[in-house]
């Protein structure tokens, strides 16, 4: 397999992580978020969510990109400090669905322990994710992810609303442990 690269996102990598982002929703979310948006604007409306994210200089987020020949073939986001009990929020994590169990979500997971633990050690990290995908939740638990709470989360974007659990790693040192 072509080696993939890990480095922080900039702003001329938004169209790619809106395209990624937009497919991922279509293959995990359908019937969460309406049909409609899923099968219309949703691309656009990632594509511009990352060209704002991407253009703000914000030490409280930050963005890292899996590169294969080129290509971005993965990333996560992370928004530091956002909850005052769980810490960290990796806001979005996706993987390019050709390499889906290969490596490349538990690389960059592991990447983001390196560079939140660089900036907050003691944090914990906590991410949101839909009941319904439970790929992803046996994923996060083979990561050391413990669903701590289930919630309705809601307005999705598009509309809709979905049951939702919060798997929480308790430091960036339980996270990259499991790596």
């Amino acid at each position: 397999m072509t080696p993939i690269h890990y480095r922080p996102a900039n702003l001329s990598d938004a169209a790619s992580i809106g395209r990624l982002h937009a497919d991922s929703w279509r293959r995990s979310y359908r019937g969460a978020y309406s049909d409609a948006y899923l099968d219309g604007e949703v691309g656009d409306e990632r594509t511009a969510y990352w060209t704002d994210r991407l253009s703000e200089v914000d030490a409280d987020h930050f963005t890292i990109v899996a590169r294969r020949r080129g290509a971005i073939v993965g990333f996560a986001h992370t928004r530091v400090d956002e909850d005052a009990t769980w810490g960290a929020l990796l806001d979005n994590l996706h993987v390019s669905h050709e390499l889906k169990r290969q490596g490349v979500g538990r690389a960059l997971m592991s990447e983001t322990a390196v560079v939140l633990g660089g900036r907050r050690p003691a944090s914990g990290l906590y991410l949101w994710v839909l009941q319904q995908n439970t790929a992803a939740q046996a994923f996060y638990a083979a990561q050391g992810g413990s669903c701590v709470e289930e919630t309705i989360r809601c307005p999705l974007p598009g509309g809709g609303r979905a049951p939702s659990l919060r798997y929480a790693w308790a430091t960036d040192s339980t996270l990259s442990s499991s790596s």
